[in-house]
């Protein structure tokens, strides 16, 4: 009887495995798109603090890249073959670091991706990024819990909530992402704003 060579053998195995293995389905990868203009805005003055953008704690049902839905009741789903380029919360995070650039108002600013130290940090609790359904309408929702905290000590300094539901005329995965960019975008505005109040309320001028 004639022995089958071992690399041989293992070819064979190998690829009747893949023979019999689901194919993936190709997915469309999606950016969070913003309608905001590249330009800054013209503020006077730059603040002299530094802030560190942390990425937000959320549930396992976000932290990952699907885009998420819940069509009733407590049932959390995502769309078919489609999903964001990175995890909602690197997502909220990046957008709301442009949405500090286009400000302007701080200048100095880092993520939780490097280990450069600040005076403020900005972080918390991404509750709902998702498409909601109530009845036949549907909604973007992007809830934050945000807490900005002090660079050395991590000490709370203050917190919000801040929501944003956008109201969708159209279903499909294009236009759902476009609602996801508009929420987005006005979380944005309103987390860059409060953000900027607090810091100078916390943090000492510069002396003369």
């Amino acid at each position: 009887m004639k022995l089958i060579p071992l690399a041989l053998a293992v070819g064979f195995a190998l690829t009747s495995a893949c023979s019999i293995l689901p194919k993936s389905e190709p997915s469309d990868v999606y950016r969070l798109p913003s309608a905001q203009s590249g330009a800054p805005a013209n503020h006077s003055t730059a603040l002299h603090w530094s802030l560190r953008l942390a990425k937000p704690q959320t549930s396992e049902a976000l932290n990952n890249p699907k885009i998420a839905v819940i069509p009733q009741g407590d049932l959390i789903s995502s769309y078919k073959a489609s999903r964001w380029s990175d995890p909602a919360p690197v997502l909220l995070r990046n957008r709301l670091l442009d949405g500090f650039q286009r400000d302007g108002r701080v200048p100095l600013l880092s993520t939780d991706d490097s280990n450069l130290q600040a005076d403020l940090e900005l972080g918390g609790n991404l509750q709902a990024f998702q498409t909601e359904y109530q009845g036949t309408t549907a909604s973007v929702v992007v809830r934050l819990d945000a807490l900005l905290v002090r660079g050395y000590d991590q000490r709370i300094l203050a917190s919000r909530r801040f929501e944003v539901r956008q109201p969708l005329s159209d279903v499909k995965v294009p236009a759902v992402v476009a609602g996801f960019g508009q929420a987005s975008d006005q979380l944005t505005a309103q987390v860059v704003a409060w953000t900027v109040e607090q810091g100078q309320k916390v943090v000492p001028p510069l002396r003369p």
